[in-house]
């Protein structure tokens, strides 16, 4: 059985992977004014935090329409059995239902959708071990459950300069936002049941990574084989000291070093930065 493995723009894998292993992607969308321009495709990282400094506000983002994700999954039938979709969490986006819907429209070829319960390079990671195993010529039930396990030993945190962003955009509720304003506190956020959260409030950034690490250090002392990934906000030298400060100390995980596009970087804002990993 030949299985196509589909994403969407906020996993961020750099595009010569997206090449070598043959990931078909589907972009969100991200809407400055009248404009709407397809992640990672129209719209880099880079360009869109100088598009924000330029219209000095935010953008609206937006999941892909079902339309594409029934065109896509349609080509891919003609040379594929099975697809396995794999997308950021259900809870912060309706790209994960509108590609269940799009499966359900489209005969000739098996549609599994898989929710990551996550984003950024954590979900990368999960496309990426889809890919191999893909490749590999594994059946999607070994697929899935592959990812099902990389999900349950995965965790992700991630700390913003400036909650409004998340408030604005509906990811987090005001009165947290308030009070991490008027409190001048660098929240530590997580993913919990889906949605983004409030994990702890620490006072400055340098407290709240060092939190942050601990966290990871957590797992990481229970002998699992880690691999991890320093997502930035347009702050790639601050990601590339922690991720050398990382390796000294961890030497038996993976690091990388990856960033927040233009849809996650709407909500966490310029300058976040966070730590996810899961199982190699």
């Amino acid at each position: 059985m030949r299985t196509a493995i589909v994403t969407d723009s906020t996993a961020y894998i750099p595009e010569d992977l997206r090449n070598r292993f043959d990931i078909h992607i589907v972009p969100l969308n991200v809407v400055f004014g009248e404009e709407a321009y397809r992640e990672e495709l129209e719209l880099t990282a880079s360009d869109f935090y100088e598009m924000v400094r330029r219209y000095g506000q935010l953008p609206t983002t937006s999941q892909p329409p079902i339309g594409h994700f029934v065109e896509l999954f349609e080509q891919l039938s003609k040379e594929y059995d099975a697809v396995i979709s794999i997308h950021l969490s259900s809870g912060i986006s309706g790209t994960y239902q509108g590609a269940v819907a799009a499966g359900n429209m489209v005969d000739g070829i098996e549609v599994h959708p898989f929710d990551s319960e996550i984003t950024c390079m954590v979900q990368g990671f999960y496309v990426l071990e889809a890919a191999k195993m893909a490749q590999e010529g594994k059946e999607p039930g070994e697929i899935i459950a592959r990812l099902e396990e990389m999900r349950a030993n995965s965790d992700a945190y991630f700390v913003v300069d400036d909650l409004q962003n998340l408030q604005r955009g509906g990811r987090l509720n005001g009165a947290s936002a308030l009070i991490g304003s008027l409190l001048q506190v660098k929240p530590i956020l997580q993913f919990e049941d889906k949605v983004i959260v409030p994990f702890e409030k620490v006072r400055t950034k340098k407290k709240a990574l060092k939190r942050v690490i601990e966290l990871f250090e957590r797992d990481y002392q229970k002998g699992l084989p880690l691999q991890a990934v320093i997502i930035h906000g347009n702050a790639e030298q601050e990601a590339l000291e922690l991720k050398s400060e990382l390796e000294k100390s961890y030497p038996n995980a993976e690091f990388i070093v990856s960033y927040f596009g233009a849809v996650i970087g709407t909500h966490l804002g310029e300058g976040a930065i966070g730590l996810g990993w899961t199982i190699r």
